[in-house]
């Protein structure tokens, strides 16, 4: 038993150094566009506006967060690992057709189609790990696969250099990252595994049992904490979402620095702190967890305390030196959140509806993103001040610290989840 138990251990691990530079490129693959703008802007005319930019934005979070609820039903009926495998093959030769396109119309199409195939990835990726990591590993395992994302976010940052470069440019960037994945895919395939039954699965049959899509969405939503998850999940999320796509634009505008310099100074720095966030934040939940059953729901609103100032602090930054303080600060906090978000899911619904919850978060959280971007490009056409529009999101962090304390966990899949002997 101990030989096959250190076996799983280890396959455990495994799967999590695999998907991270699926994750790494999940984000590249994304943030890339922001820190390239201008050089986008300017080789495409037809964007026209900085309404158009965020609309186009929006755009792909909005196809991304309806196509979410079908890829977190489909990562729970069928093998996640070819659910990844298949999502990370399209995506990639979409990336690549986005290094090709000519138009606005082009853009808006190859972003929408980049939504559709990267919305099966994260919720069928993150459910595998919490499939394989059970106990007290949990955070620290989804912890470190979210530092792949960071740092993709963060070699997106150095997008602006490369579009700048005459040797290279913005659609160079593109086509490599999508040969790249392409690539990747088929090694992928050979080496993910799907996880193994575990014991305590067959004590409760019901557990196992495959429901509709409707009678998953109806035992979802008619659960209180779901619904405060969802709420949780999302209230950060429009922060977020602006600071990842607008931040490279707004430093560079407001501190007058070249595009390079400000795509890195907008990403470098705080997803370095969500890095340290992720692995802090895992290690205390997990830690937290061996004395109360809250105990990732308490490691989880420490992060959003502090990013409630680093939100005031990008609003009202007078010097680029704060408002990349500012920065830092608030990546620290989202990695505390961004590390324990599936974790609490997973106290709170069954194991076969996790990837189904995570897609629906996912619809909430990034629809409303989407709207957050294209809302922030009409602020910015109609010179609306930082101080307000990030004081607006400080406030609404401080209220989802409240959301959050509020989650029960259910006591039976906390036992679920703890490991036998």
């Amino acid at each position: 038993m101990s030989t096959t138990s250190s076996t799983i251990s280890r396959t455990a691990w495994l799967v999590v150094v695999l998907l991270m530079p699926v994750a790494l490129l999940n984000y590249l693959d994304r943030q890339m566009l922001a820190s390239m703008k201008y050089s986008v802007m300017a080789d495409i005319p037809s964007i026209e506006s900085d309404e158009h930019w965020g609309l186009m934005l929006g755009q792909f979070k909005w196809v991304y967060a309806a196509c979410s609820l079908i890829g977190g039903y489909v990562a729970d009926r069928f093998s996640r690992r070819y659910v990844i495998c298949t999502s990370l093959l399209i995506w990639s030769a979409i990336t690549w057709a986005t290094g090709h396109a000519t138009t606005f119309d082009q853009l808006l199409w190859t972003r929408s189609l980049m939504g559709i195939s990267e919305a099966f990835y994260m919720p069928a990726a993150l459910a595998l790990i919490t499939d394989y990591h059970i106990g007290h590993t949990r955070s620290r395992a989804v912890g470190l696969h979210q530092t792949a994302q960071y740092f993709g976010v963060i070699l997106g940052g150095f997008g602006g250099f490369v579009a700048d470069s005459p040797q290279l440019g913005w659609r160079f960037a593109f086509t490599v990252c999508g040969v790249f994945g392409i690539l990747y895919s088929l090694p992928l395939t050979l080496f993910l595994r799907s996880a193994p039954q575990p014991e305590a699965a067959n004590l409760r049959r019901d557990d196992q049992e495959q429901t509709s899509a409707f009678q998953s969405l109806l035992e979802l939503v008619s659960n209180p904490s779901f619904l405060l998850l969802i709420t949780y999940f999302t209230l950060p999320g429009l922060a977020g979402w602006v600071v990842r796509d607008w931040m490279p634009a707004i430093l560079k505008e407001e501190f007058k620095i070249s595009q390079g310099s400000a795509g890195v100074a907008a990403t470098f720095f705080w997803q370095i702190a969500a890095v340290f966030g992720a692995v802090l934040g895992g290690w205390l939940a997990d830690r937290w967890m061996h004395n109360s059953m809250k105990g990732r729901i308490y490691a989880s609103a420490v992060g959003m305390s502090l990013m409630v100032p680093a939100m005031f602090g990008m609003g009202f930054s007078p010097s680029l030196l704060l408002a990349v303080a500012s920065l830092s600060l608030f990546g620290l906090g989202w990695g505390f959140f961004d590390c324990n978000n599936m974790p609490i899911l997973s106290q709170i619904v069954r194991p076969h509806l996790r990837a189904t919850g995570y897609g629906i978060m996912n619809f909430v959280s990034i629809g409303c993103g989407g709207l957050a971007d294209w809302g922030f490009g009409i602020l910015r056409d109609n010179k609306v001040p930082l101080s307000q529009i990030f004081g607006a999101f400080a406030s609404v962090a401080i209220v989802s610290i409240f959301v959050v304390l509020l989650i029960r966990p259910r006591r039976e899949l906390t036992d679920l989840d703890q490991p036998h002997a």
